[in-house]
């Protein structure tokens, strides 16, 4: 069975091992909370950033799915590892779990010296400027089932998974959906489309790529009866991609119903470059009068 990937949506409905899900309603609830937490940093009246980042890992591991042999049945521990943190961030960490359990498996917190000790966690926090004196080989510590999540710009380029970071006084996330992938470790459409965008291309009818290089493209026809109305706006679609590169299905993500139409009838004659695997890619296209 082929595997598929993802960069900001998950598509898949068999899996060669179970995994641990969370109820829709749990996983909206995190979503919600992650945006009230958002607000908050950016008032800078009710947390800290410290409890934002704290709030933002313990929600990664409340939402997030572990492959079953990373975290089997039982009750034993669902481990946060810091790297190079003080003592302050790891106080702050232990309160926000303090008492928390997922699945069974209640929530612990504990220092990371070396790469044995990261490799004994589910998640593993890079401190900035720490994370270049404590462990430097972000990429090589990858294995299934341990999310790396930093906080440096350079982060995501160096095997990170997730990296947080600050923009107009709030915090948000990037995603390197590559390495993710190779973690095994799933996350709801919901919250991945948190993560901040990349940059916005600025013209309008320009598509915006995903982890997989687009080798031919068909721009959509802009409707005359949008035209007449004149209608303007983005549409969002996922196209599940095939190893061959030719896409297999188109899934509505958002947007105007007009809109999205025409941009799903051109992604299905798109044809990416071939990879090891199914991905699943999310195209955004804006629309407006010509």
């Amino acid at each position: 069975m082929e595997q598929q990937t993802q960069r900001t949506t998950q598509f898949s409905s068999q899996r060669e091992r179970p995994f641990r899900r969370p109820s829709p309603q749990i996983a909206l609830a995190t979503v919600l909370a992650l945006l009230t937490l958002q607000l908050l940093a950016f008032g800078q009246q009710s947390a800290t950033e410290d409890q934002v980042k704290a709030a933002y890992l313990f929600n990664f591991a409340k939402v997030g799915e572990w492959p079953q042999r990373a975290l089997p049945d039982g009750s034993s521990s669902f481990v946060i590892g810091v790297s190079g943190a003080d003592d302050g961030f790891i106080d702050v960490l232990q309160a926000v779990v303090a008492g928390k359990i997922i699945a069974n498996h209640p929530v612990v917190v504990t220092r990371v010296n070396s790469e044995e000790d990261a490799k004994s966690c589910h998640i593993v926090f890079f401190r900035t400027p720490e994370r270049k004196r404590a462990l430097t080989d972000v990429e090589g510590l990858a294995q299934r089932g341990l999310l790396l999540v930093g906080e440096d710009d350079s982060f995501l380029r160096h095997g990170g998974m997730i990296n947080l970071v600050r923009e107009h006084g709030s915090i948000h996330f990037e995603v390197n959906s590559e390495a993710l992938n190779s973690s095994e470790i799933h996350f709801t459409a919901k919250l991945l489309a948190l993560a901040k965008p990349g940059p916005n291309p600025g013209n309008a009818n320009t598509p915006v790529e995903g982890t997989r290089r687009v080798e031919r493209t068909v721009l959509p026809e802009y409707p005359q009866i949008a035209e007449r109305m004149k209608l303007s706006g983005t549409a969002q679609v996922s196209a599940l991609v095939k190893r061959d590169g030719t896409v297999k299905e188109v899934k509505i993500l958002g947007g105007h119903p007009l809109l999205v139409d025409a941009l799903v009838r051109a992604v299905k004659q798109w044809k990416y470059q071939p990879g090891s695997k199914e991905t699943v890619e999310v195209v955004k296209f804006s629309f407006g009068p010509q």
